[in-house]
């Protein structure tokens, strides 16, 4: 661990995923450091060693006094650190995330600049920051991860909800997420790929009965997936939500209806160009709630994290959090 002889209110603590991007970010974040420290920028820099650590390091560093955090992996460190965080930096004194994106989505930045690493780099040199919203899940019951998280770290936060900057995804994405932790996972990109390829084989529509801002009737119908997004994109370079702006205080609601096998090989690619939600399987809506009537847990796909959980509403949390951008 390096230390900072910088006060602590102005240093950003430095969460390092060292398996994020296949190991690479653990090769390259020591370099990326360095030439942060000789722009003059405070660091103190931890690392994990297990999935979800970063979420108790990011809580008690709060704790202890810090205010300022810097993700270096990963969609799914900034997601585990934005969780130690939440709810205290609510009424206890705003936090700042910045992002040094060594991992392999690193989708939240892509709606600012396609030059991550440099444009990160200069943004924390600079100070610069703007406010931005983050979604609130609440949940029943105790979640559960299909990775190798471990068991004994609070997924939540102490009020017993999830927070996220980039997406919530139910159907098709989490399924494919789940099987290929359960059966795939180290096998890496493949395994993905192996996994798309098995629920594509056993195309599942399945039903998540939702509403939006207290409308009075439930979406109970099938769907190939919802998402309920903060951001534009999602697996990096996958734009999912093409009208999400996160900073519009409104969760960008995007539904595909039932589809076939090979109308899906065909207008896969248009979720990589946004294209997808002007299909007429498609449908879009800006909310600041959502209320869900699911049965029991479901695979979700929470900012590249597939957990296991019983959903029970979203709700937009305006400029709640400053990003380095």
């Amino acid at each position: 661990m390096k230390t900072s002889s910088t006060p602590i209110t102005d240093r950003f603590f430095a969460i390092i995923n060292p398996a994020a991007g296949g190991g690479r970010c653990g090769k390259l974040a020591p370099g990326a450091i360095d030439r942060l420290q000789r722009y003059g920028v405070g660091i103190q820099v931890t690392r994990t060693s297990l999935p979800g650590e970063a979420t108790e390091l990011a809580r008690q560093a709060y704790a202890d006094g810090y205010r300022k955090f810097l993700a270096i992996g990963g969609d799914g460190t900034a997601f585990e650190i934005i969780n130690g965080l939440f709810p205290e930096s609510l009424t206890r004194g705003r936090a700042t995330l910045g992002f040094l994106p060594l991992g392999t989505g690193n989708s939240f930045l892509r709606d600012f600049t396609a030059n991550g690493i440099e444009h990160s780099m200069e943004a924390l040199r600079e100070g610069r920051h703007r406010p931005c919203d983050v979604i609130r899940l609440r949940y029943s019951g105790t979640p559960s991860a299909t990775g190798q998280r471990d068991p004994s770290i609070r997924l939540g936060g102490s009020d017993g909800a999830i927070y996220f900057m980039n997406l919530l995804s139910f159907g098709f994405p989490a399924e494919v997420g789940a099987l290929t932790n359960r059966r795939f996972k180290r096998w890496g990109e493949l395994g993905y790929i192996l996994g798309v390829f098995v629920e594509l084989l056993r195309l599942r529509h399945l039903a998540f009965a939702h509403r939006l801002d207290a409308a009075l009737d439930w979406d109970r119908r099938q769907c190939l997936f919802l998402t309920f997004s903060n951001s534009k994109f999602t697996g990096g370079k996958m734009m999912i939500a093409p009208h999400a702006d996160a900073a519009d205080a409104k969760i960008e609601y995007v539904r595909w209806s039932p589809i076939g096998r090979l109308r899906l090989l065909w207008l896969f690619p248009r979720l990589f160009s946004g294209t997808h939600v002007e299909h007429r399987l498609a449908s879009r809506a800006a909310a600041s709630r959502v209320e869900l009537d699911l049965q029991g847990p479901v695979n979700a796909m929470i900012d590249g994290e597939i957990l296991a959980l019983h959903c029970r509403s979203l709700e937009i949390l305006p400029g709640a959090l400053d990003v380095a951008v």
